[in-house]
C-alpha cells in the first residue's frame, strides 16, 4: 500500500483498505429463517443514510450471521419517539412543566371531567406514587384542583383549574403544528398506512404486556 493509499484508507475509518461499515454502499443481505438472504432494498428502496441504518450496517460487519431486519424497525420507533419527544417538548420547557405533568393536564383536559388519583394514573400508564407527586406539585401551581369525596374522605377528585386549562389549550396547537410539519413528508395515503401499521403493533404489544402482569 503507498502512503496515498494509506491515507485514503485511514480516511474511510479502517487502515487496511476496507470501507468503514458506517459508510460501505456495497448491498448487503439479511439471512432468513430458511436460509435464504434479503437484500438491503428489500426493506424499503435503496440504503438508508440514518442513524440506525449506520449501527445495523456495523452489526453485520461484525456478526453477519444475525439478522438484524428487527433492528430496522424497532430501532427507529425508538429513535423517531426519542427525537419528537425531544421537539414536542420544547414548549413544556417554556411552561416549566414536564412531559409527566403535561400528561396528567392533557388527560384531564382530553377526558373533560374529574378524575380520581387512580384513574389518572390509568389514564397516563404512571404509577400511583409518581402520579400523587406530581399532583401536588401542580396542584400548587394553581393548575389542578382537588375535590373531596363526599361518601370516602380516602378518595379524591381532580379537574383542571381555568389556569390549567388555558395552559393546555394554549401548548397543544403548537404540538400538533409540529407534528404535521414532520408528517408531511408523507403523503395522506402513507401517513394513513403508517398509522395502520403503528397501531396494529401497539394493539399486539398492549395485549401481550396485559397478558405478562397476568
Amino acid at each position: 500500500m503507498t502512503a496515498t493509499q494509506g491515507r485514503a484508507a485511514a480516511e474511510n475509518g479502517r487502515g487496511d483498505g476496507t470501507q468503514d461499515p458506517t459508510t460501505d454502499e456495497t448491498p448487503r443481505e439479511h439471512p432468513t429463517a430458511d436460509g435464504g438472504s434479503r437484500a438491503w432494498s428489500d426493506f424499503g428502496g435503496p440504503e438508508r443514510n440514518d442513524t440506525v441504518a449506520a449501527v445495523v450496517r456495523q452489526w453485520q460487519a461484525v456478526r453477519p450471521e444475525l439478522d438484524t431486519a428487527p433492528m430496522e424497525i424497532i430501532g427507529r420507533v425508538n429513535r423517531c419517539a426519542a427525537l419528537l419527544q425531544q421537539a414536542e417538548d420544547a414548549p413544556l420547557r417554556r411552561a416549566d412543566l414536564s412531559r409527566p405533568e403535561f400528561d396528567l393536564l392533557g388527560a384531564l383536559r382530553r377526558t373533560g371531567h374529574e378524575l380520581t388519583p387512580g384513574e389518572l394514573a390509568r389514564e397516563t400508564f404512571s404509577s400511583g406514587a409518581a402520579v400523587t407527586k406530581r399532583l401536588k406539585q401542580l396542584t400548587e401551581r394553581g393548575l389542578v384542583e382537588r375535590r373531596g369525596d363526599t361518601r370516602d374522605r380516602r378518595v379524591a377528585h381532580l379537574r383542571l383549574t381555568d389556569a390549567g386549562r388555558d395552559l393546555v389549550d394554549g401548548i397543544m396547537p403548537e404540538q400538533l403544528a409540529y407534528e404535521s410539519a414532520v408528517l408531511s413528508a408523507l403523503d395522506g395515503d402513507r401517513q394513513g398506512e403508517l398509522a395502520d401499521l403503528l397501531g396494529e403493533l401497539l394493539s399486539r404489544l398492549e395485549g401481550l404486556m396485559r397478558t405478562l402482569r397476568v
